[in-house]
């Protein structure tokens, strides 16, 4: 864990919805969360409750709202809302399976998958995502306390950029992070050195660390 006085970031990815459980690619297209997802984001939000936030920002699309609500109401804390949150925009891409992608994208899609900067359907690049959302996260944390914890509600593409933007990764390294399973969510504490990885697709409260060099 952080050490003492030090601030965190959780970034947490929204619940489930019917285009995660198709495999279609939502990009900043609203969708709505299942039933199923709103259930995930209310058991989520009792355990990030008890991290004790400061401070909850969120992407402004609905199935981020939604799963941010969730902790507002246990936490009584206000949420921001900042479109810079939302998902990648994937023009074309939006609303097809991976398949379907593949089919019709072929060249595109590879390349993609190779960890190449691709404009996925004509829509941004991963560094363009992180241009808009890092900043936001970056600004919401110096209004915390010293040891204060900002939750932030958006989207596994986007959570992955921002966390390789605040760690100073190089955006072809970003892809080795992993993806953020629906209500997951990953953590970042402030040291002296810069921001630090403290979990990753987390779905637990964090154990303490013993014996490592924190």
């Amino acid at each position: 864990m952080s050490a003492r006085g030090s601030r965190r970031i959780v970034l947490w990815r929204h619940g489930q919805t019917a285009w995660n459980l198709e495999s279609r690619f939502q990009g900043t297209t609203d969708i709505e969360l299942t039933e199923v997802g709103v259930a995930q984001a209310r058991r989520a939000a009792k355990l990030l409750a008890r991290l004790g936030p400061d401070a909850v920002l969120s992407s402004d699309l609905k199935r981020t709202t939604a799963t941010a609500a969730e902790l507002a109401a246990v936490t009584g804390l206000p949420v921001t809302y900042d479109a810079a949150l939302r998902e990648s925009f994937a023009g074309d891409w939006q609303g097809l399976t991976h398949a379907e992608i593949e089919a019709r994208f072929g060249d595109q899609y590879a390349a993609w998958k190779r960890g190449e900067p691709v404009r996925r359907g004509g829509g941004e690049l991963e560094t363009e995502v992180a241009d808009r959302a890092a900043p936001v996260v970056e600004r919401a944390v110096e209004k915390l306390p010293p040891d204060g914890l900002l939750v932030v509600v958006s989207h596994g593409g986007t959570i992955r950029t921002t966390i390789g933007r605040l760690l100073g990764l190089a955006p072809e390294s970003w892809e080795a992070l992993g993806s953020v399973s629906n209500c997951c969510w990953s953590v970042l504490g402030q040291g002296v050195r810069g921001w630090r990885l403290l979990e990753h697709n987390a779905g637990s409260l964090p154990e303490p660390v013993i014996g490592d060099d924190v």
